[in-house]
Parts: structure tokens; C-alpha cells; sequence
């Protein structure tokens, strides 16, 4: 939304009597690397013993009144940009049932632990209308937050949608989280076409994504250049993904 985040504090629960202290370890050191390269200063936290794992950050940053990222406000004509691959919730699904190999394990978690600070960052320069991640709604979820009482509707380019490696195989398998089907039940009338689009695509539109990228709304004649300047910053699967329209205001129609 455009914030600069300043300082973060930990909040963790954590399973000392059945787990390692040396995991707990790992964890804020991993959780540290990334405040560092977000710019940010860890200046304390919260440890809770639980039977349950949990971690998590709290964090305090600054923010231009003039300046704030909003998932609405996107106009006709707009396109909209995805920065990351979509595909986490199903992955690691398959991690849970052992399968998925090391290769889109090891790749999995490079898309899940990149920072969204380059591409958001880098908005400033571009006549930006709205701005969104995409989380546990999955991408249509959040897609449909952008549309939701809105004057223009979305036209989503199917087919152009980037995909984490062996996706399609492992949802096909029945990866899917149940959020999946939650997501899709709750915004399923916010779909024109539905029936135009296979299945286990769907399902992996409305995977709930961890550390997902970002959507983003700009004018048409800037979004060549933003995805070039994404993709050179370390974001190469960033894609033009859709276009903002009038008609039907406030749904979505896929095109193939």
C-alpha cells in the first residue's frame, strides 16, 4: 500500500516440550534476515509456550497520506500486472504428503520468502490506480476485491496467468487446500464464464497463496515498461495478466 516499514517486534508461540530449541532458533534468524533486508529494526518481541507453532511480525512503519496504495479505484482500460508465479497452497499441500521433490520445494520457498519491497518501490514512478497482494483469497479472491462495487469489471487473460512449476499436475492429483473451496464459494458470482475454464485451473486461481505478489492496476501505456523493470529487478514472472473494463462492471470474464 505503499508503507515503509520502520521497526518489527516477534510474536511467537512455539512447543518447547515437544520441539528443538534449535528450530525456534532458526526461525528468528530467518525471520531477522528478512526485517533486515526490508529495511526494518527488530526491537523486541513476544513468546508465548503453545502446543501449536505459530510465528509472525508486528510492525510499525510510515506512510504518505498523498501517496497510499488502495485495492480499489482501478479505471477502465487499466491493466492489471501480477508480480509472482500463483500455485503456493497446492505446493505445499504436496510437500505435506510427500510429493513434491527438492527441485519446486527449493523453488517454492525462493518465490514464498522474496519481499514485495522491489516492486513496491518501484510503483512510485508509474500512474498506479490500485494495488493489492495476493493471499489467502487466492488471486481471483483478491481480483474481486479490486471489482467489488466498482464501475469497471475485469477481463482476465487466462492463459498469460503464471504458474509455479508442476501445478496443474499436483492440483489435478486433488492438492488443494480447503481453502480453496471456500474462496471459490464465497466469490463464485463474481464470475462471468466460469464454465470456459478447466477445473483444476480454477482451483488454482483460488488457492490461497503464501507470500504471494502483488496486483497491480496501471495505465495501459506505462504497464510494458513496469513489467520490464520488474522482471530486471529479480521479479521474471511478472505478466500482464488482465484489463479493466466497463462491461459487465464489477464481475469477471475470462478471455483465452
Amino acid at each position: 500500500m505503499g508503507g515503509v516499514p520502520l521497526t518489527a517486534m516477534n510474536i511467537i508461540c512455539f512447543p518447547i516440550k515437544s520441539m528443538e530449541a534449535s528450530i525456534l532458533n532458526e526461525i528468528l534468524n530467518g525471520g531477522l534476515d528478512k526485517i533486515k533486508e526490508a529495511g526494518a529494526f527488530l526491537v523486541g518481541g513476544h513468546s508465548v509456550e503453545d502446543e501449536e507453532l505459530k510465528y509472525g511480525l508486528s510492525i510499525t512503519g510510515t506512510i504518505h497520506p498523498d501517496r497510499i496504495f488502495t485495492n480499489r479505484g482501478a479505471r477502465a482500460g487499466d491493466q492489471l500486472i501480477i508480480t509472482k508465479p500463483i500455485g503456493t497452497g497446492i505446493i505445499n499441500t504436496a510437500i505435506k504428503g510427500n510429493l513434491a521433490d527438492q527441485k519446486i520445494i527449493d523453488y517454492v520457498i525462493t518465490v514464498m520468502t522474496t519481499l514485495n519491497r522491489l516492486p513496491g518501490e518501484g510503483l512510485r514512478d508509474y500512474d498506479v490506480s490500485a494495488c493489492t497482494d495476493v493471499t489467502g483469497f487466492g488471486l481471483l479472491g483478491h481480483a474481486c476485491e479490486m471489482i467489488e462495487d466498482a464501475p469497471v469489471g475485469l477481463r482476465l487473460f487466462a492463459h498469460k496467468i503464471p504458474l509455479l512449476e508442476r501445478v496443474m499436475e499436483l492440483a489435478g492429483m486433488g492438492m488443494v487446500p480447503a481453502g480453496t473451496l471456500r474462496n471459490r464459494s464465497f466469490r463464485q458470482d463474481y464470475l462471468s464464464n466460469p464454465e470456459t475454464i478447466d477445473p483444476v485451473l480454477m482451483d488454482i486461481l483460488f488457492d490461497p497463496q503464501t507470500s504471494g505478489g502483488l496486483l497491480i492496476a496501471v495505465k495501459p501505456g506505462q504497464a510494458a515498461d513496469l513489467v520490464a523493470q520488474l522482471r530486471d529487478s529479480g521479479m521474471e514472472k511478472t505478466s500482464v495478466i488482465g484489463e479493466f473494463v466497463p462491461i459487465p462492471a464489477g464481475k469477471i470474464i475470462f478471455e483465452h
